[in-house]
Parts: structure tokens; sequence; C-alpha cells
């Protein structure tokens, strides 16, 4: 099967699952295919736990989800090492985060130095333990979902941790009739229940290779950078946005347009990524936020200003 009729075959198994996001599923798959993390922001109950279980279901992947707790502690994510008194040694437990693909569901909930106990493995793809390097399975990706921080229990996510996921988008309320259309398919039963997969590792393997051949002119890699750099210079902004935020944008901009059909990538691309990708990234003064300056604002107005490629 074409690369382009994987995506678009995923893309549809998920959409059959969760009415009316088609948007959210495709910056969903840009993300996965281009091997970056996503973390959804919304309030409780748009369907994100849902939209995580509809990927890994699609893909046949294995899927574990951590429920983030105060209480939650690093070991219960990376795993543990056990005295074997048989041995007299010690034997390393994995823990869940040693999966293709993990939910880290409320994760702004969790301590920020259990919140942290990701920040390895999304970076690196390991996890060290007792000075011990443990590799992650190469597909390993990371959903993780987040209530709006002004909601009780909640602690804001790290800086670092926040530059390691490669976007953050909102799922938001569907129409009255999407609406309408979910509660009549779950009157019975819930759709991800009968959701087959579609795909397998070896093809998403294939999709992620396949990204790196789509073409990305020198034009628009110097158009991708200003537009980073502007955010950095910008007014009420206290830390723009990294060098790390200029790759995601290019490889989610070229996964973004193998989704598409397309053998290279433009600046509609980039444009319409620039607010998932970079808006997470950046902190803003107090007195900006007093003002209502928004991290969405301050790219919307970047792009206003920035020359568009031809």
């Amino acid at each position: 099967m074409p690369t382009q009729d994987i995506i678009r075959t995923i893309a549809l198994n998920i959409a059959a699952v969760i009415k009316g996001q088609e948007a959210a599923i495709r910056l969903l798959l840009s993300a996965f295919i281009s091997g970056g993390h996503v973390l959804l922001e919304d309030v409780p109950g748009t369907g994100k736990t849902t939209l995580a279980k509809a990927l890994a279901k699609s893909i046949d992947a294995e899927y574990h989800r951590i429920q983030f707790t105060p209480d939650l502690l690093p070991t219960d994510i990376l795993g543990v090492s056990i005295f074997d008194q048989r041995v007299h040694d010690f034997h390393f437990h994995r823990g869940p985060v040693f999966t293709d693909i993990l939910l880290a569901d409320e994760i702004n909930r969790a301590s920020p130095r259990t919140q942290s106990a990701l920040l390895e493995a999304m970076g690196e793809a390991q996890v060290s333990v007792d000075g011990v390097k443990y590799m992650l399975d190469g597909l390993f990706f990371v959903i993780a979902t987040q209530n709006p921080i002004e909601y009780h229990g909640t602690y804001p996510l790290p800086e670092a941790q926040m530059d390691r996921f490669a976007m953050r988008f909102e799922l938001g309320y569907v129409s009255e009739e999407e609406e309408v259309e979910i509660l009549t398919e779950q009157n019975s039963s819930h759709p991800i229940n009968t959701i087959q997969a579609c795909a397998g590792k070896a093809d998403v393997v294939r999709l992620r290779q396949q990204v790196s051949t789509i073409r990305i002119s020198e034009e628009i890699k110097h158009y991708i950078v200003r537009i980073i750099r502007e955010t950095r210079n910008m007014h009420g902004v206290l830390n723009g946005a990294s060098p790390r935020a200029s790759i995601a944008l290019m490889k989610s901009s070229q996964a973004l347009a193998l989704f598409d059909g397309v053998e290279f990538v433009t600046p509609d691309h980039v444009q319409e990524l620039a607010v998932p990708v970079i808006a997470h990234r950046l902190t803003l003064d107090s007195q900006a936020r007093f003002a209502g300056v928004t991290a969405k604002g301050v790219i919307d107005d970047i792009l206003k200003t920035i020359p568009v490629p031809i």
C-alpha cells in the first residue's frame, strides 16, 4: 500500500470513532509520523483518551496508560530494580513507559518531579535507572493530556518538559449534530470496542522514513527559522522558542505534506502548524499576560509580519 494511502487509512479509521475532530487527527498523525510527542490540553470529556486508544488500535501497537495523580512516583513510570534473593542480584522490572504508545493521562496532576521522569524518555528514547540505560521501542510515542491549569489540583509542566512536546493543541467541542451522532453510536456500546487495526508497526516505520524524503527548500527553511527567531524578539515574551522548535516545525511540516500527498513543503504547511508547534514553548511576562496577550496571538502577529517565500 502506498504511504499516502496508509496515513489516510489510519486517519479514516480514527475518525470513525472520534467524530468531528478531523483537524485534531491531522495534527496528531503529523506529529506521530514525524517522531514528535503530543500534548492535548482541554477540559475533561472531550475525547482525549479515546483519541489515543483509537490510534493505538489502528496500528496494532502496544499501548499503556498512566493515570497521573499527586502521589505518583517516578518509579511508577520508569520501573524499579528489585533484589532477587535466589540469584543475589537486582532485577529490573520495566514500567509502563516501555511501550509503543504511552498515554500520560492528566499529566499536570502529578508533581513536577514525577512529570520530569518522562524527560529522558521523550528526548532520547531511553530510560536510566540505577546507572543503567534501557532503550525504548523505536515507535515510542507519548500522548499526554492535561486539564487547563486553572483547574484545582494541577501543577504547571516545567519548561523543559513543555519543550519536549512537538505539538500542543485542543480538541474542543463538536457541533450539535455530531454530538447527537456520538449519543446514537454509544447507545449500546462504545465504538472503540469495534475498531480494527488497519496498519502495522512496519507501516509506521515506512511512513517515518518517507517523511525525510519530502523536499523542503532553503527558502522554506529560512522562513521557519525567521518565525522562530522572531519569537525571541517580541515584546512581552520572556523566553522565545528554541532550535528544537525549528526542527519540530520542519519535520512536522514534512509529515503534513506527506499527509496531503505532495512531495514538498509549502508555506501553508508551516503556517498551519506554527501555533501548535511554537505557542506552548513561549513564556510571557506577567504584564503581557495581564494585558491579554496570548502565545497564539504572538505567533499570529509574527506570521503577518514575516514575508512569505514565493
